[in-house]
């Protein structure tokens, strides 16, 4: 039987039935958008995140320009990216009218380098061209970025923080979630993510009420908030009253039936992902170039098992024969893409990003990886000679 990089049938196996029971709920009551399942999945996931609100979306890429929208992120402003994640960190800035600066990572966590944050605040400073506006900070990997030393920097330069926590949602400092430290966190509910649906979706969770009214605005074609509609003394349907150019970006309800069954398990998975990462790291350490580095009082996700070969390209085409499917995240740092070409504002020294996007390759991972399958990735990768 082949091994599957992600096994979400695993999972399925394991709750199927109940959320075959949720999407046929929502089958009779009709309400494919913006039903009932939304708002109760929406109050659910703010009780795990410890926040006031969450606001569903369309995907996890709306859900950072949303925040970047609501915060009034925009022309002339500069905000600052990892130059090491998914593109779609860096593609909403440009969206909306600013423009990104990316910043080096930490050569063991792959997450942003406050010192190079701060390095790459200062260039843009001087500069002149733009005004520092916001920070997004990657929870790549499952790992929560290094809120405690990132928040300082933002709040000495007047500056938002948002944790993309597309990879990363449900980890924590010890004990506490990325929103501690940051004005909103963002995640995407895509298949493969930690907390994934069956389809696309996203969310923002947030403690911050005139910031979720704008939210919600947005999210809906810029529709009239209750505080618009008193204002304008304006008593119809909200999406007829068009105070802010939006965009249409909800979450569907089907997809929220099968998130709040996901969700109910999903303390538990974070906690079996743990064992499976452990295990990969007591058998690999040694062998390859390094095994992922999580930092004291921090709790991963393990969206991805990710470790470093000198010999990537080698290793991955020996494991391919072995039928083991690997994935490289990402073979090109963002700064390279030709796509973002012309940001260079306050670049400095990316070369810790260009050379980790050379070695890192991510094997099968999943909180329901057996150890028998678990070894034969294993003893592939030790019988790999570089």
């Amino acid at each position: 039987m082949a091994i599957p990089f992600i096994d979400l049938g695993a999972q399925r196996e394991r709750i199927g039935a109940s959320i075959e029971d949720g999407i046929k709920k929502v089958l009779n009551h009709g309400a494919y958008i913006m039903g009932p399942e939304v708002r109760t999945f929406e109050a659910n996931l703010a009780a795990f995140a410890g926040s006031k609100h969450a606001l569903s979306c369309a995907n996890g890429t709306d859900a950072i320009e949303l925040v970047l929208l609501g915060l009034g992120v925009g022309k002339g402003d500069a905000v600052f990216v990892p130059a090491f994640t998914f593109v779609a960190t860096a593609e909403v800035v440009p969206m909306t009218g600013a423009e990104p600066v990316f910043v080096d990572i930490d050569p063991k966590t792959y997450n942003m380098d406050p010192v190079k944050l701060e390095a790459a605040i200062a260039a843009v400073k001087a500069e002149g061209r733009l005004k520092p506006a916001a920070v997004i900070a990657v929870d790549l990997f499952g790992q929560a970025a290094d809120y405690p030393a990132i928040s300082k920097i933002t709040q000495a330069h007047g500056l938002f923080l948002i944790a993309d926590s597309a990879q990363g949602f449900g980890c924590t400092i010890d004990g506490k979630q990325p929103l501690e430290w940051a004005h909103a966190t963002s995640t995407s509910f895509y298949p493969a993510k930690p907390l994934g649906c069956y389809g696309d979706g996203g969310a923002v969770v947030l403690n911050d009420d005139a910031l979720l009214e704008r939210l919600i605005s947005f999210r809906v074609h810029g529709g009239a908030t209750p505080t618009d509609a008193a204002t304008m003394n304006y008593v119809h349907e909200a999406k007829y009253l068009n105070v802010r150019i939006g965009m249409n970006s909800r979450l569907d309800t089907i997809q929220a039936a099968v998130l709040i069954e996901k969700l109910a398990i999903f303390a538990e998975e974070i906690d079996l992902r743990q064992a499976v990462a452990k295990r990969y790291n007591e058998a690999l350490d040694g062998y390859v170039t390094s095994v992922p580095y999580v930092k004291d009082g921090y709790v991963s996700t393990w969206a991805q098992y990710t470790i470093e070969h000198e010999n990537r390209d080698g290793l991955q085409g020996f494991l391919r024969e072995k039928g083991i499917p690997t994935a490289v995240y990402y073979p090109i740092p963002l700064h390279q893409q030709p796509g973002y070409s012309m940001f260079t504002a306050g670049t400095g020294d990316l070369s810790v990003s260009e050379a980790k996007s050379k070695t890192v390759i991510s094997l099968p991972f999943s909180p329901y990886l057996t150890a028998e399958t678990q070894s034969q990735i294993v003893a592939a990768v030790k019988a790999f000679k570089a």
